[in-house]
C-alpha cells in the first residue's frame, strides 16, 4: 500500500493513495461499514500514529478499503491527488533517528577531510536523534539566514518503527517496519562544523528542518526490489537529487552496508522502539554538495540558497519536492 498524509481544515489527516487519487481513510472506512464490508476496526482514525498503534488490525482493513475502492462509491471520501496539501506522512514523529550506513559517503566525507577511514564505522549501525518537532513533508522549508552558511541537503531514506519493540534481533527487525519513505536530512554546514569542534551534535546544524514524503510506502509494495541477506532486507531502489531541476546526485538503496534490520537492532537495545518512530539511513553516495564539493565534483564549491528548489527522489517511493524559504530573525 500506498499511504500518505494531508491537510483539511487545520488537520492532519492520513489517507491511502489509489491511482491518482487520495481516500481518506477514516471517512472511507466508515463508508464501507454502513455498506456492510466486513472490517477488523469499528472505526479508523484519522492521525497516522493511532493507525500504526492498532497494527495489523488497520493495516488489514486498510487493504481492504484499497480492494473495495473500484466497487464502492467513496466520492465523499476522496479527493484528486493533485488538489491535496501533502503533509509529512508521518507529520509528528514519537523520534526521529538517521543512521549513517552508506560506506561511500562516510569515505568520501573523511578523505575530502584528510581523514582515513574509520575502523570503528564497520562495528557498529551508528546513528543521531534529530528534532523529530522540526518534521516538514512536501513544499516550503523556511529557514533563517544561519542557516544559509553552506545550506546543503542529505538524499535518504527513512523507514517508520510500525509495532512496539526492545532488544530486537535484526533478523526478526524488518517485520517491525511499517513502510518507507524519502528523507531529506537538511544541514546547516557551517553552524554544523563549529559545533562538532567540541566532539559533540551535529545538533544546531540539523534540528531546524527534515523533510519526508510524499508517501509510507509498506514492505509488499517493494516485493519485486527486494535484496534478502542474512542481515535483514535491502531494496534495489535508484536514488536521484536535483537542485532547480539539475541532476545533482545519484545512488541506490542497496548499498547501504548496515541494513535498517541491523540498525533496528542497535537502536533497540535495552530501548523501546514504537509506533511512529522514524529511522533514516544516513546520506547515500553523492548524495549532499558537502561530499561532492570535498570530491571537486563543484568547483568553486556550491551551496543552497532561498529561493533553490531540491528533489529527492527514490523509485516506487516518490519524489520529495522542497523550496527554501529565508525568514527574518
Amino acid at each position: 500500500m500506498k499511504l500518505a498524509c494531508y491537510r483539511s481544515c487545520k488537520e492532519n489527516r492520513f489517507a491511502l493513495v489509489v491511482g491518482d487519487r487520495l481516500l481518506d481513510l477514516a471517512d472511507a472506512h466508515a463508508i464501507a461499514r454502513r455498506a456492510g464490508v466486513r472490517l477488523s476496526l469499528g472505526a479508523m482514525p484519522s492521525d497516522p500514529i493511532a493507525f500504526l498503534r492498532l497494527g495489523d488490525a488497520a493495516m488489514d482493513d486498510a487493504r481492504t478499503l484499497v480492494e473495495q475502492a473500484a466497487s464502492l462509491d467513496f466520492s465523499e471520501a476522496s479527493l484528486a491527488l493533485s488538489d491535496a496539501e501533502l503533509t509529512a506522512p508521518i507529520p509528528h514523529p514519537s523520534s526521529l533517528r538517521d543512521g549513517y550506513a552508506f560506506r561511500q559517503h562516510v569515505e568520501a566525507a573523511r578523505r575530502n577531510r584528510g581523514l582515513p577511514m574509520i575502523p570503528e564505522f564497520d562495528e557498529i549501525p551508528i546513528f543521531y536523534f534529530s528534532n523529530h518537532h522540526a518534521v516538514t513533508g512536501p513544499g516550503d522549508v523556511h529557514v533563517l539566514w544561519r542557516h544559509c552558511e553552506q545550506l546543503d541537503f542529505e538524499l535518504e531514506c527513512a523507514v517508520v518503527i510500525g509495532k512496539e519493540g526492545r532488544n530486537i534481533p535484526a533478523e526478526r527487525a524488518d517485520e517491525f517496519i511499517a513502510g518507507y519513505m524519502v528523507m531529506n536530512d537538511w544541514s546547516a554546514r557551517a553552524l554544523q562544523m563549529q559545533e562538532m569542534k567540541l566532539n559533540l551534535g551535529p545538533a544546531k546544524g540539523k534540528d531546524f528542518a527534515t523533510s519526508l514524503g510524499p508517501f509510507l510506502v509498506t514492505r509488499d509494495e517493494l516485493a519485486s526490489r527486494r535484496i534478502e541477506s542474512p542481515f535483514g532486507e535491502r531494496y534495489d531502489l535508484a536514488m536521484i537529487a536535483r537542485i532547480n531541476g539539475e541532476e545533482v546526485s545519484r545512488g541506490n538503496l542497496r548499498d547501504m552496508h548496515w541494513t535498517f534490520a541491523q540498525i533496528i537492532e542497535r537502536a533497540s537495545y535495552g530501548v523501546t522502539l514504537y509506533p511512529g518512530d522514524v529511522i533514516g539511513s544516513g546520506t547515500c553516495g553523492t548524495g549532499c554538495l558537502l561530499e561532492l564539493n570535498g570530491s571537486k565534483v563543484f568547483d568553486p564549491p556550491r551551496w543552497l540558497a532561498p529561493g533553490d528548489v531540491v528533489e529527492c527522489e527514490i523509485e516506487l517511493l516518490g519524489t520529495l519536492k522542497n523550496r527554501i524559504v529565508l525568514d527574518a530573525d
